[in-house]
């Protein structure tokens, strides 16, 4: 688990979205994606999630300049072992030599001596990318980044339960970031465990890519508090365990507010109210994210 001296806001920010379009190249309007992180901090966001990949590498570029220094009681989650291929496409490259030269770059861009916290990315969906690189070889990477004063804590990205225990039989992991939203409790599993480790959990695609409005079981509550479904839902991660640091992306100042805003709702969210959202997914018959193939489960 990450401990600070200062309480953490369980409210993070996802920053993929100041990327330009397809996560591709910087934005437009490059001094207000830096505007936003700066809310950010202002609001009293203490966690960032970011990647080598976004972009590649433009976000991690508007962070450094944005917040560097990066201020102290902010903790920045980067990924490394995931790329950009010329199509634009998502590759996992989790080869020891990706993973140290993007930890390299990470901190050069993000202008700082010591990443806070690396996860390295372990699952993708690109065929003929590095995927059979054996977890002991990219995590040993980061392992020795790590005994070098280049890391301080170490997470996982994509994680299932094997990896998961694999992976803290070489090391302490601080974090797991895993999808787990309202619709998609696939990674309920995994939360179980980072519960039982005290380990955070950083859910990705926390908003469910936007398919709430049609639940009553948000509309109802978010009516009733004068609040947005996205809030609602927002609010259900972080009372459906205290392992969760929820991480939602925007581009928008007004947006970054409202996501914010969100720890305040979680408290006056009914247990009923709450009981009913998380009846939308039975979690006992949730299929719990698994590795994408037989033969990747040994890895």
């Amino acid at each position: 688990m990450i401990r600070q001296e200062k309480p953490m806001n369980r409210v993070g920010y996802g920053a993929m979205q100041l990327a330009g379009p397809q996560v591709w190249g910087f934005p437009d309007d490059r001094e207000s994606a830096r505007r936003v992180l700066r809310v950010a901090v202002e609001l009293g966001v203490t966690f960032f999630d970011t990647a080598n990949a976004y972009g590649p590498r433009t976000v991690n570029q508007l962070i450094g300049q944005a917040l560097g220094p990066i201020p102290d009681g902010v903790i920045v989650g980067n990924k490394v072992g995931a790329a950009r291929g010329p199509d634009k496409s998502w590759i996992v490259d989790g080869r020891p030599e990706t993973v140290r030269r993007q930890v390299h770059e990470a901190l050069a861009d993000m202008g700082t001596e010591t990443s806070e916290l690396t996860y390295l990315r372990l699952v993708g969906d690109t065929p003929g990318a590095y995927q059979d690189v054996p977890l002991e070889e990219s995590l040993g990477a980061l392992i020795e980044l790590r005994d070098q004063g280049l890391i301080r804590r170490i997470g996982l990205s994509g994680a299932s339960p094997r990896m998961l225990a694999r992976a803290r039989r070489m090391t302490p992991i601080a974090a797991v970031q895993n999808r787990f939203n309202l619709l998609d409790r696939s990674g309920v599993q995994v939360l179980a465990d980072c519960e039982a480790q005290g380990i955070l959990f950083i859910p990705y695609f926390p908003l469910a890519a936007g398919r709430l409005s049609d639940y009553h079981e948000l509309t109802g509550p978010a009516e009733r508090l004068g609040a947005t479904p996205a809030q609602i839902a927002l609010a259900w991660l972080l009372r459906r365990s205290p392992a969760m640091v929820v991480i939602p992306g925007t581009s928008s100042t007004d947006h970054l507010r409202s996501n914010v805003a969100a720890s305040e709702v979680a408290g006056r969210l009914t247990d009923t109210e709450v009981a009913r959202l998380t009846e939308l997914v039975d979690e006992s018959k949730a299929v719990l994210d698994r590795p994408t193939s037989p033969a990747r489960s040994h890895r």
